[in-house]
Formats: C-alpha cells, structure tokens, sequence
C-alpha cells in the first residue's frame, strides 16, 4: 500500500500498529470479522475513513498478477497438474482474489487461513489442505516465499520448495511433479 497516505491519508504506520499488529492475526485465522476489526482500528486513528473503502483500496492495490506464474500455472494444469493457492487470508481477500481477480477459473481451489481456522506456518493449516485437497502429504507440493512456511510444509510430510524472485514455477513443477 505504498500511496496510502497520499491516496487516503493514512499512515502506514498507523494501520499497521491498530489494525495488522493488533487484530490481523484473528481476522487471518478465522477468529474475527475483517470489517468489524479495521472498523474499531479507524476510530483511532482515522476516524473519517470508512473501513469499506479501504478495504476495497486494499484488495485493489494489493492483488496484481504476476502474468509469468500465472502461465506457468495454466501450463502445469494442461498436464494435468492441480493447482491449489494455499495462502494467509480473510475470507473476504480470499473471495476477492478468487472471483473478483478471476483466480476461480485458473486454479483448481483455494486453501485459505481463516478457512482453515490455522494460518501457515501452523501445523493445522497442513492438516486441513490435505482433507481439504484429497491429497496425503506426499502428494503435495507447497511453493512458497517464506522459509517458516516451507520448512512447516516439509514437517508436516509434503515437499516444498522456496521461492524466491526470479524462479520459474514452470521450472520447479516439472522438477518436483
């Protein structure tokens, strides 16, 4: 959210101290409603903003495809290969993502933190993509950009790989698929 303050006139620092740093971590579990939450940050500390549009700035400014992965994905699923987005989410980012970005048509399904009632790296978010999925552990391959999150994948009996800018989904897939 690099023009917040220019574009809303909010702080980064102040939405990430009231609302990231103290209700996040319910809201991406499941715990806590999303507008309900950033609606008790605001009335501290920007009190004329509506958390409903900054949500809808949010999820705008925050949910580009990367065009390269997504070819990658679209190749992998023309073999054959199910793709699942297995991501730290609300319930209304993972709706956005999947309908209003149009991820539905290009990934098999989503595995989300508040759906899981675990965010990664919890060992719960795993346990619950596997039943989710219909896949044992070693059936499954998370690449992700967080090591945390890699190594709790691997713990949990799938193989993982971590991702770092500049990696070829479409290399790593055909190498672990």
């Amino acid at each position: 959210m690099t023009g917040l303050q220019d574009d809303l006139g909010l702080a980064p620092r102040d939405l990430a101290n009231s609302f990231f740093r103290a209700g996040w971590t319910d809201v991406v579990a499941g715990r806590a409603d999303l507008l309900a939450t950033l609606r008790t940050a605001l009335e501290g500390i920007a009190p004329t903003l509506r958390a409903e549009d900054l949500i809808a700035y949010w999820f705008e400014m925050s949910s580009r495809i990367v065009q390269p992965v997504l070819s990658d994905v679209r190749d992998a699923r023309s073999r054959g290969v199910p793709v699942f987005l297995a991501t730290n989410q609300c319930h209304a980012r993972a709706d956005y993502l999947m309908d209003a970005v149009g991820l539905r048509s290009e990934v098999d399904g989503i595995v989300y933190s508040a759906q899981a009632g675990h965010p990664k790296p919890e060992a719960g978010f795993y346990a619950f993509a596997e039943d989710a999925t219909g896949h044992p552990p070693g059936d499954l391959l998370m690449v992700d950009d967080k090591s945390e999150n890699v190594e709790a994948a691997e713990a949990a009996g799938w193989r993982a790989v971590h991702w770092t800018e500049g990696d070829s989904l479409s290399a790593i897939l055909r190498q672990n698929t």
